[in-house]
């Protein structure tokens, strides 16, 4: 039933700003919380809607949950080069381990706790995580309000391991805009914007290595048009990680004030942000108790600061006890060979129903 539900999930291709897949998928998603007795809600985006979902529970603090069901893969990757298979245990298939199986998780945990008596559930699904929610951040946030613990249904680490922390994430967009003219007759009253960029991207690097616990990844680069003109725009994406705030407000600090090299015009915009979601004593006893609901079924679970960043960084970030990485176990996020193992469906499952009704 569970691969069946995934495989059916993983069927319906949902990229990062496709609005009509995401809002189709967000109404599978609807139509199966409210069979399972939630109260749903939309938030509306151009960029595809998040969705909300309240289920009932005794007069406490609910528990919150975040998902996503955007995925980083294009239409097409399905009967291209990631097909779906399943063979020898281990499934196949574009989001499968980021993070449609974790979807399938939470709802047989849903199914599974049905008329039990457990806290308020809150589910939020984001439309637009894989590019760092930049329309759900304020969802996020108020819905996180009042929440006893935040719980991520992202993967896991490789060994099953929860995730206790996560570095910081932040997509900057350097643009600059420089003057084009002939490339042989008039060389000279033309500004390379490609030129002033590889500087500048050359100055962020400098930037970067002044700092401990780091990391930059140029991911797109654009401009120019003709080798017979000088380009008079060039762009860049960046993305950031940061271990901690303090090293996140130096480094951006330092790149927003990059300046020109050339007569050229520079602008430095941030594109979305995470920040960092460091450890702390909450999110430490919230684990034990997780690890003790683990015990009750039958499984062993631990914890662990990763790298990756997420939303669970914003409930961490604002003191929430927050864990992530609920998610089968798997392996290739982002990753042609993305893929889970089957049987960590139903295990994850039982783990998060023992977490609902422990808590």
């Amino acid at each position: 039933m569970m691969i069946d539900r995934l495989r059916e999930y993983v069927g319906a291709e949902t990229p990062t700003g496709d609005a009509a897949a995401l809002d189709a998928f967000a109404d599978r998603l609807a139509t199966r919380y409210a069979d399972l007795g939630a109260t749903v809600r939309r938030d509306p985006h151009p960029t595809g809607d998040h969705l909300i979902a309240d289920f009932p529970g005794r007069a406490d603090a609910p528990l919150l949950f975040l998902a996503h069901h955007d995925t980083v893969w294009p239409a097409g990757q399905l009967a291209g080069a990631m097909p779906w298979r399943a063979a020898d245990g281990i499934i196949h298939g574009p989001g499968v381990f980021d993070m449609k199986g974790g979807l399938v998780v939470l709802e047989t945990a849903l199914e599974q706790v049905a008329g039990r008596d457990h806290r308020p559930l809150r589910i939020v699904v984001v439309a637009d995580e894989e590019i760092g929610s930049p329309s759900a951040r304020a969802l996020v946030t108020a819905e996180a309000e009042g929440a006893y613990a935040a719980f991520g249904f992202e993967p896991p680490h490789p060994n099953g391991d929860l995730k206790t922390a996560r570095w910081g994430s932040t997509r900057v967009r350097v643009e600059v805009t420089g003057r084009e003219a002939h490339a042989a007759l008039d060389p000279d009253s033309g500004v390379s914007a490609i030129d002033e960029l590889v500087d500048q991207l050359i100055a962020v690097r400098r930037v970067v290595a002044e700092h401990e616990n780091v990391l930059c990844n140029v991911g797109t680069i654009s401009g120019g048009g003709r080798t017979n003109v000088v380009p008079g725009q060039a762009s860049a994406e960046i993305g950031f990680r940061f271990v901690d705030p303090a090293t996140e407000d130096a480094v951006l600090a330092a790149v927003k004030a990059l300046e020109p090299r050339r007569d050229a015009r520079l602008s430095v915009q941030v594109l979305s942000n995470r920040p960092a979601w460091e450890p702390s004593a909450a999110t430490d006893e919230l684990l034990a108790k997780v690890i003790a609901a683990g015990r009750s079924v039958g499984q062993e679970v631990g914890g662990a600061p990763a790298s990756g960043a997420a939303d669970t960084n914003l409930t961490g970030w604002l003191g929430i006890p927050t864990l992530d990485g609920l998610g089968p176990v798997g392996k290739g996020a982002h990753a042609v060979h993305e893929q889970v193992v089957a049987a960590t469906l139903a295990e994850r499952a039982a783990l998060v129903a023992a977490i609902i009704t422990a808590l």
